[in-house]
């Protein structure tokens, strides 16, 4: 029987060699073993079983082929809270926290003493976004759409695990919501936006295995805004507040594009923790003629 720390010493030693994040193995064991990482630390000369050696190996192999280490624990933390992933999913990162963070605070600047505001959350995927906005503020009544039924499923397993209240409709960008007449005060997307040329320099961890169609266009990486700004005349109320996650080069471009279709909107473009644009924020009001 080997010890934690043997475990850990082959399978740092096996990752580094295919170029791979060996405090992966950490994650691994610390999660087949059922403990906190702190706790695995701590028990470096703690035997492991031979079941519990197999299976933590098998992960390993499988991050070793490339397959992201969340999606082999099934689960990333967001938020502060854990949410199910799986292949049908984006992986929430960091970046997508502080679009959180952003409309909670342009919520108060937009709609100050407003009691109720209702949010819809385009592309979910896992729900993190959603999820989160209805369990940090009471304020907001939240949709979440997306056009894959498995992530739908996904996210509304998050909904139901974390005691969420969130509605959700099945379909392509604002188009169940434009079916059902429906009108909302936020709307936040983190749509597919790598263009296809910076998909060839995507890690394959992300590129082979997360899902495509949640990654890029298949264009320039703005198709999606673009639609937005077509969409958004029919789906928001006479004020609203539309954020959007970006990729790093894109907030000019964005910007413009609300500037063209808004002309009236007061648009920001935000940088996140290393300092490169991640969001636009665009407070819109449309005065009656």
């Amino acid at each position: 029987m080997k010890t934690v720390f043997e475990a850990l010493k082959w399978a740092s030693s096996y990752l580094i060699e295919a170029g791979r994040d060996q405090n992966a193995a950490e994650i691994l064991l610390a999660d087949q073993l059922k403990m906190e990482r702190s706790t695995l630390l701590a028990s470096f000369h703690d035997a492991i079983s031979e079941a519990d050696f197999l299976a933590f190996k098998k992960s390993v192999e499988l991050h070793h082929e490339g397959v992201p280490v969340q999606y082999i624990t099934g689960k990333e933390s967001f938020y502060g809270r854990e949410f199910l992933v799986n292949e049908h999913v984006l992986i929430p990162r960091p970046e997508t926290e502080e679009v959180v963070e952003a409309v909670l605070s342009e919520a108060d600047r937009v709609f100050p003493g407003t009691d109720r505001l209702k949010a819809v959350d385009v592309g979910t995927g896992s729900g993190a976004i959603a999820v989160t906005l209805a369990l940090e503020s009471t304020r907001f009544s939240v949709t979440a759409t997306d056009i894959s039924e498995q992530a739908l499923s996904t996210a509304k397993t998050n909904a139901d695990r974390l005691g969420a209240k969130v509605a959700f409709i099945g379909g392509d960008l604002l188009e169940p919501l434009i079916k059902e007449n429906k009108k909302a005060d936020v709307i936040v997307s983190n749509p597919p936006y790598i263009s296809e040329e910076d998909m060839r320099t995507l890690s394959d961890v992300v590129r082979l295995h997360e899902p495509a169609g949640a990654l890029t266009d298949g264009a320039d990486g703005l198709q999606f805004y673009k639609r937005f700004m077509k969409e958004l005349p029919f789906v928001i109320a006479n004020k609203a507040l539309v954020v959007f996650e970006i990729g790093w080069t894109q907030g000019s471009a964005v910007k413009d594009m609300f500037h063209t279709f808004f002309p009236a909107a007061d648009v920001q473009v935000k940088k996140d923790l290393n300092g490169k644009d991640r969001i636009v924020c665009a407070a819109i009001e449309r005065h009656s003629s």
